[in-house]
């Protein structure tokens, strides 16, 4: 029979990817799961039949054979999706080649919610679960710890003894100040959130140490309208900033469009860098945003595929481990920086 008449069928079974390349059944399921002792002509004679006839394997017998559900949870409070979307769209990239499914709750603050949503996910026999939120400093109002399946958080507080990952806030912070003088701006301010986020105060030191302890932060709303009102006070002094790094995007956009206002050019007179890529609001802004990418898809595919290590018994080391972050130039800037003694224009990537 041809490749195309057995495609043609309700659904291409393992027998029939064993007659077409030749071999027993039990030799094609080793050579598809990747176990066992072949040639690698073998092997590679089978996944190419496989995949010529559109080979899909059953789920359930492939979950039974291997003890696993090829299910993930993912658990999370920030129920806007701000932060907790992009790193699903990591997972998802990191999981969908192994055949694995997420299954996606939202919390909000609600313990008891929480719960319901962790049982559902046990009685579904999960392999795993990535617990994500709004921000690094607090956990998840649920406590994961002692669950019969391993737990990844991302993007949130997890116990010391877990294996979790952040963004990389000084390293941007670092970044996107090294920027500003780089490109000539000399009279710096940070205006940024509450003091009383982790991730605030580690962005403000980090700021400090490259453009001196004295060079001022102001702390407000996570908000434009705290970026419009920063800007009515620094115009308020005698030396108002050439360059302006903010804490988040929205606060960048306030402080533009306070500017803009004012009749005062971006990125003529004055260079501004938002942080976070919020691609809806960093693209949007005119002229738009320079900022810091915090990476959070990458970070998705890590936790993806650190859970994937530990549903397969694998060694992982617990702790904190941080994700660079990047640098995105659009026209707030201008987008000069001195490389090799040279000017080098950095275009968005």
């Amino acid at each position: 029979m041809r490749y195309a008449d057995l495609a043609k069928a309700e659904r291409i079974r393992i027998y029939d990817v064993a007659r077409v390349a030749g071999v027993s059944v039990a030799t094609a399921s080793k050579a598809l799961n990747d176990t066992g002792r072949m040639t690698e002509a073998t092997r590679l004679r089978v996944k190419q039949t496989a995949a010529a006839l559109g080979f899909r394997p059953n789920a359930m017998a492939r979950a039974l054979t291997q003890n696993r559900s090829f299910t993930v949870g993912l658990l999370t409070d920030d129920t806007y999706g701000r932060f907790t979307l992009p790193v699903m769209a990591g997972i998802n990239e990191a999981l969908v080649d192994q055949g694995v499914s997420v299954f996606l709750c939202g919390i909000e603050d609600d313990a008891a919610l929480g719960e319901v949503h962790v049982n559902a996910m046990l009685d579904k026999q999960v392999d795993g679960i990535i617990a994500t939120g709004k921000r690094i400093d607090r956990r998840l109002p649920i406590d994961l710890s002692g669950l019969p399946v391993p737990v990844v958080y991302a993007f949130t507080q997890g116990p010391e003894d877990a294996v979790t990952l952040v963004s990389d806030d000084a390293q941007g912070a670092r970044e996107a100040t090294q920027h500003l003088a780089a490109i000539g701006r000399r009279r710096l301010v940070h205006v940024t959130g509450p003091e009383s986020f982790a991730s605030v105060r580690t962005r403000a030191d980090a700021f400090h140490a490259v453009a001196g302890s004295a060079t001022p932060v102001f702390h407000g709303p996570w908000s434009e309208a705290w970026g419009h009102e920063a800007v009515t006070r620094l115009w308020g002094t005698p030396n108002p900033p050439d360059g302006i790094f903010c804490g988040n995007d929205q606060i960048a956009r306030g402080v533009i469009d306070a500017l803009r206002e004012r009749g005062v050019s971006v990125p003529g007179a004055v260079s501004v860098i938002g942080f976070d890529n919020w691609e809806i609001v960093a693209a949007a802004t005119r002229p738009p945003l320079t900022t810091i990418d915090m990476n959070l898809k990458e970070l998705g595919r890590e936790a993806g595929r650190l859970i994937l290590d530990l549903a397969e018994g694998k060694p992982v080391e617990p702790g904190i481990r941080t994700l660079p972050c990047k640098l995105v130039v659009r026209q707030s800037c201008g987008g000069t920086v001195p490389v090799a003694g040279k000017l080098e224009v950095q275009q968005e990537t």
